[in-house]
């Protein structure tokens, strides 16, 4: 695991995989399947990790929290950076920000909670939570209520947060206020898309956010890694057709569920087995198995299709 200082650029230089966390059937770790889904993620090119809301860590306890950094620590290469996900309530929170202050960890990602929290709540418990830590913190927003911006600015500016994962969902994601009001104060370097490819192309080329976060892309890392690049150089028609790819499973998604349908499509891919999800959320509809299966192992075809025309084409 990569435990050096994090720099700005490094949020720009990869897609950040957000991956299903593989579990044996009685719900313990299960070390190897998910060591089979690192290796194949990193064999793509991807050098972030975000362990998070489609690992299930909403539930995962936290007597188990200090057994889950450790794994994945030891499973991941020196290079790819880890960010494990804390909360989403303070007092999760809290006891997951003491076991942090213990590793090597160099920031973590806040996951959201709604109903039960103000902008001003959330700021002060943000800068405790970092302290209690060490570290600064990811945060990630999928409301307006939740922060402002001129809250949101100050966090960034004291060093309580290091980056944002923007996951406000928008009709249009090209007609977003917030967004362009957050980018006058906050660096667009420390901003990621936060809702996999559908909106990704329009947040780099429209707003200039640092890149995007991806479940497919746990599938097809080679591809999406190449998305990525004809992005950034602004290659718009090769862009167009990596992001079509990954369109099928990212509908399903969307119209199932982002974690269970992700959970399932690694598994019927063949990549590694991921095992139960843990409850409170079960398995995708048994309707639906025999569609996402098609749409994850599509999405490996044209994965390896392209990577063997690249090993080719550098032969």
């Amino acid at each position: 695991m990569n435990v050096s200082p994090i720099v700005e650029s490094e949020f720009a230089s990869t897609v950040m995989a957000v991956p299903p966390l593989a579990r044996r059937p009685d719900f313990s770790l299960d070390v190897e399947q998910n060591r089979q889904l690192i290796r194949h993620m990193e064999a793509g090119g991807i050098r972030t990790l975000l362990y998070g809301g489609n690992a299930n860590l909403y539930h995962v306890a936290v007597s188990e929290f200090r057994e889950l950094l450790d794994m994945l620590a030891g499973l991941t290469a020196p290079e790819t950076r880890v960010i494990p996900a804390i909360g989403p309530d303070y007092g999760k929170m809290l006891d997951q920000a003491r076991i942090l202050a213990q590793t090597q960890y160099k920031t973590a990602m806040v996951l959201p909670l709604s109903g039960f929290t103000t902008p001003a709540g959330v700021e002060a418990g943000l800068a405790r939570i970092a302290d209690t830590a060490g570290i600064p913190l990811t945060l990630y927003i999928k409301s307006e209520d939740y922060v402002d911006v001129d809250t949101l600015v100050r966090l960034i500016d004291r060093g309580t947060l290091i980056a944002v994962k923007y996951a406000i969902v928008r009709k249009d994601p090209a007609n977003d206020p917030y967004l362009r009001r957050l980018l006058e104060s906050v660096p667009a370097s420390k901003v990621v898309s936060g809702m996999g490819e559908r909106p990704a192309l329009v947040h780099v080329r429209d707003f200039g956010l640092a890149a995007w976060t991806t479940g497919s892309g746990c599938i097809a890392s080679s591809a999406i890694m190449a998305l990525l690049k004809a992005a950034k150089e602004g290659r718009a028609e090769e862009a167009q057709r990596l992001y079509d790819a990954f369109m099928p499973l990212e509908t399903l998604r969307d119209n199932i569920s982002l974690i269970r349908v992700l959970h399932d499509a690694v598994t019927l891919s063949g990549i590694a087995d991921m095992g139960p999800i843990l409850p409170l959320l079960s398995q995708s509809p048994a309707e639906a198995l025999p569609a996402i299966g098609d749409a994850a192992r599509a999405l490996l075809a044209f994965e390896q299709k392209l990577a063997a025309t690249a090993q080719t084409a550098s032969a």
